[in-house]
């Protein structure tokens, strides 16, 4: 903070106040343009005003003529996944969630209805995971033809 700021009268003081934050030893660290106040917590839960490279988690993808379950894919939080469906093929891809290593896996829903459903080609962001741990699975049936599948961020 620069201490050069001019008291004026009639007042002959000035009220003085100073944010702070809990740095990363758990002390107070007063915010000035060397120690902006942090904006963000990324992915990796690192205090930060700058966006932290958090690397992308590797693609889950191929190609089916069957009926299988795929997974797991394990994101990253705070980022859109992106699923890609293409190919000539009949019957569907449910988008699933665990959050026990594959165990148990539930179908996603958005207010109570159905979501991550598809009976077609997409290329689309179908979910932002906000658990650490959580990991997604596609339950593929095909009737015919052959899909290539992949999820992403």
């Amino acid at each position: 903070m620069p201490s050069n700021n001019q008291i004026n009268l009639p007042a002959g003081y000035a009220p003085a106040f100073a944010i702070g934050f809990s740095d990363q030893a758990g002390l107070l660290s007063i915010v000035d343009t060397a120690k902006p106040l942090p904006v963000m917590i990324s992915a990796d839960q690192t205090i930060s005003v700058q966006t932290v490279s958090v690397a992308a988690p590797a693609a889950l993808q191929g190609q089916t003529s069957a009926s299988i379950l795929a997974g797991p894919f394990s994101p990253v939080t705070g980022r859109g996944i992106i699923l890609t469906l293409g190919g000539v093929w009949e019957g569907g891809v449910q988008v699933q969630r665990s959050i026990d290593g594959g165990i148990t896996q539930h179908k996603l829903s958005a207010a109570g209805l159905p979501w991550g459903n598809y009976s077609a080609n997409v290329c689309e962001v179908v979910w932002a995971e906000e658990e650490d741990g959580a990991q997604l699975y596609l339950d593929i049936t095909i009737t015919s033809g052959t899909l290539d599948y992949r999820i992403a961020q």
